[in-house]
């Protein structure tokens, strides 16, 4: 465990601090040091797409695009099975950490670095569609960083690059650790709400999941149905705290933006506390340019390799910006004396308690559940091109790991909180490492499919007008 600690603060300590007026500074840390730079470069060579193109993401997601290859997902479903696994536990457990430790502040930067992460999620998602290739055992299409990482380094057929080979490896061990935190989130949520034992939690998620990912392609069809409820569900009862609580927003609002940038926050030192927190849990969130989104990406089946960019950019701000700032409104229009010594999820229990009464308490475990549960179906979706990178086409290796993450998740209903929490975070940061290595010398080709998709909608668009 010390080892894993210490791996864990290389990527996500402190480096360096950078000293504040007032005594306060801001922390640096390796994995903010790569993606916070990126996101910008690349968002300044898209000119702002997160904000120029949003009607166009909203176009293709409701526009019908039939699928060519059997097996194929589309660009839709794509988008759902990345936000399976981004709408989990940093919606509410990394929201309230952030909230906790950087005050209200540290949600404006959560939005700042969605922006920022869209961008790169679409240069991840894009490459991920350019370099795709066939699916013999699933059908469709597979595909991701590992497999654009080989073209880079020009090897070609059954030949595996080094870096390729370690982002794979990396990626089935963050998946591992990702299914360790979901079964414990759970199993800590239902004894809270329900008095359940961890164990009997744990074994209910591994049954269930045992039947789902075990077969051949329910995955995409489960998702199809639970994503899309479970969201909508939160965010309704996001707006009905909203509304309960209309007259409270414009002090909440106030208070994000006063303790983002507030001289008050720079003289305390909290200032970096609110900035570096809310970068943090962003990152961890939308978990753009970590190399996971795009193994779904690979995988649709759409008319321009730039849509499924396009899609994965939409898929960060659903994320953060809508997902993530339910749970901190929910927190922040709740009397400070209601949440007193609260902390981590105790403190949006309390927080929907006051709310709902005990009826909150409920929803929250529920909705934890129904994250948490789609998270991990969403991981193994990804887990399949990388198995299949490192150890070819067979259905004996596909079975395993499934296999493997099944007793993860089972242990993870029993394991020391922090520990599973810290291989999760480790297989994320070594992820971001091996794909950054090919994203940023191969981000031009992502920019060149973007400048093609405009041209061609600009093309369209003077047709139907003519």
């Amino acid at each position: 465990m010390q080892i894993i600690s210490s791996i864990y603060n290389f990527f996500w300590g402190d480096l360096f601090f950078i000293p504040l007026p007032g005594g306060g500074s801001i922390g640096i840390s390796l994995l903010v040091l790569i993606l916070i730079p990126a996101g910008i470069y690349f968002t300044v060579r898209t000119k702002v797409l997160p904000i120029r193109l949003f009607p166009e993401m909203l176009r293709i997601s409701v526009d019908k695009e039939s699928k060519g290859k059997q097996g194929a997902i589309s660009g839709v479903q794509a988008l759902i099975v990345s936000t399976a696994t981004r709408v989990g536990m940093g919606n509410m457990v990394g929201v309230v950490a952030a909230v906790s430790a950087g005050g209200a502040g540290a949600v404006f930067w959560m939005w700042v670095t969605a922006l920022i992460g869209s961008s790169t999620a679409f240069v991840e998602a894009t490459l991920a569609q350019i370099h795709k290739e066939p699916d013999p055992l699933y059908g469709g299409y597979r595909g991701g960083p590992a497999y654009y990482i080989q073209k880079l380094f020009g090897k070609e057929g059954k030949k595996r690059c080094i870096i390729g080979i370690l982002f794979a490896v990396s990626g089935l061990i963050c998946w591992c650790g990702v299914s360790q935190v979901i079964s414990n989130s759970v199993s800590s949520a239902f004894e809270y709400a329900f008095n359940i034992p961890p164990v009997v939690s744990a074994i209910i998620l591994v049954v269930l999941g045992a039947v789902i990912v075990l077969r051949k392609n329910t995955s995409i069809k489960v998702l199809d149905i639970m994503v899309p409820i479970m969201a909508i569900f939160y965010f309704i009862v996001a707006i009905v705290v909203i509304v309960m609580n209309f007259q409270e927003l414009p002090v909440v609002f106030k208070r994000i933006i006063d303790e983002a940038f507030g001289i008050r926050q720079v003289v305390a030192g909290g200032f970096g506390a609110a900035l570096m927190n809310g970068v943090k849990r962003g990152l961890f969130s939308n978990e753009a340019g970590s190399g996971s989104a795009p193994c779904a990406a690979a995988a649709s089946d759409v008319s321009h390799p730039a849509k499924s960019g396009l899609f994965q950019a939409l898929g960060v701000i659903i994320d953060t910006i809508i997902i993530c700032s339910c749970t901190a409104m929910i927190i922040l229009l709740t009397p400070e004396e209601a949440i007193a010594g609260a902390t981590e999820m105790s403190l949006l229990y309390a927080a929907m308690e006051y709310h709902f009464g005990g009826a909150g308490v409920v929803f929250i475990a529920i909705t934890l559940w129904l994250f948490c549960f789609s998270t991990f179906i969403g991981i193994l979706y990804y887990a399949r091109s990388n198995v299949a990178y490192l150890f070819g086409d067979n259905w004996v290796s596909q079975t395993a790991y499934k296999i493997v993450a099944l007793v993860m998740l089972f242990i993870g209903g029993i394991a020391a909180y922090s520990f599973v929490w810290d291989i999760g975070d480790i297989g994320v940061a070594l992820m971001t490492v091996f794909n950054m290595i090919a994203l940023i010398p191969m981000s031009g080709q992502a920019i060149k499919s973007l400048n093609e998709y405009t041209s061609m909608r600009k093309q369209e668009k003077l047709h139907k007008k003519k």
